[in-house]
């Protein structure tokens, strides 16, 4: 059942994937990309259960926290063309 639940991982990681790179928007890439880190979550854990390595969950949940920062600080960007952007005038 496992290795049902890979291979149907790794088929929505390419689909994914053909999205991020014909995305016709940034906010299309934007979302691929999000998705991709969600499906690569999910690929280390359903792999990590099934060699008997549950460390790889801990691997996992550090890749989820990345991939929402990294999301944010994308979004950010595109929204006010900086990372260092905030709403205090001059100061």
């Amino acid at each position: 059942m496992f290795i049902a639940a890979t291979i149907a991982v790794l088929a929505a990681l390419t689909l994914t994937v053909s999205r991020a790179i014909l995305g016709p928007t940034v906010f299309d890439r934007v979302l691929a990309g999000n998705s991709v880190g969600t499906l690569a979550i999910l690929l280390l854990a359903v792999v990590g259960f099934l060699t008997g390595r549950p460390e790889w969950l801990d691997i996992a949940l550090t890749y989820a926290l990345l991939n929402i920062i990294g999301t944010l600080a994308v979004l950010k960007f595109f929204r006010y063309g900086d990372l260092a952007y905030d709403d205090e005038d001059g100061a």
